[in-house]
């Protein structure tokens, strides 16, 4: 038995629009201050302005790699895997809203300082050609703009917003859709056994599913 990404219809039928201002880092700058590779990620700063969990993926899995290109199903127990995880981490953020800093999933600002990503030398170029990148492909001068992001690339292939905005970037017909080429599916392989969204060091949270291969 399949069900179609892993995801809820039931609970998706209920989502309502934010009232709320939202903003779009169309720059990629929150993702450079904050060492964000990859999306979605969240990070919990409280009213005072104080980041009490770092950077990590909220609820997510590798599900997806054991998907069927062809239908985008996955299997039942990489689905209900990846329910649970987002279960149990929107059961944290509950249990933060209730309980404020004596929530069990706040992390004293010692723990917070272990777990941020640093900015290595060869991470602050990467950002640098991928900024150039971007500044390039807004003055439509492409070819040179796709030339800095593969550069971006391949100083820090760990970052897959490098690598997924490259992708975009490199046809208009792209713009606006999911970077899912087989470029990004190639790259997704190369992985092997390593993690896609690494998991959250989170009271509760079950040890992750060996990855599966695409299909």
């Amino acid at each position: 038995m399949f069900e179609l990404m892993g995801f809820e219809p039931e609970l998706a039928s209920r989502a309502s629009a934010p009232t709320y201002l939202c903003l779009l880092d169309e720059l990629h700058e929150l993702a450079a201050h904050f060492g964000i590779v990859n999306v979605p990620t969240s990070v919990w700063i409280d009213e005072e302005g104080h980041v009490v969990r770092p950077p990590e993926g909220p609820g997510v899995s590798d599900a997806f790699r054991s998907m069927n290109l062809a239908t985008r199903e996955v299997p039942e127990r990489e689905a209900a895997d990846r329910k649970l995880r987002r279960r149990i981490y929107m059961d944290a953020v509950r249990d933060w809203i209730q309980n404020g800093a004596a929530s069990r999933h706040v992390m004293t600002p010692d723990e917070v300082r272990r777990e941020m990503r640093g900015t290595s030398e060869r991470e602050s170029r990467a950002t640098a050609c991928f900024q150039l990148g971007i500044w390039l492909a807004r003055r439509g001068a492409r070819e040179a703009a796709q030339r800095e992001l593969e550069a971006a690339v391949r100083l820090q292939p760990e970052s897959w917003r490098f690598r997924r905005q490259k992708i975009v970037l490199s046809d208009p017909a792209l713009v606006g859709k999911l970077a899912i080429t087989p470029e990004f599916w190639q790259a997704v392989r190369a992985l092997g056994t390593e993690l896609y969204y690494p998991q959250p060091k989170m009271a509760g949270m079950p040890p992750p599913l060996a990855p599966g291969q695409l299909s």
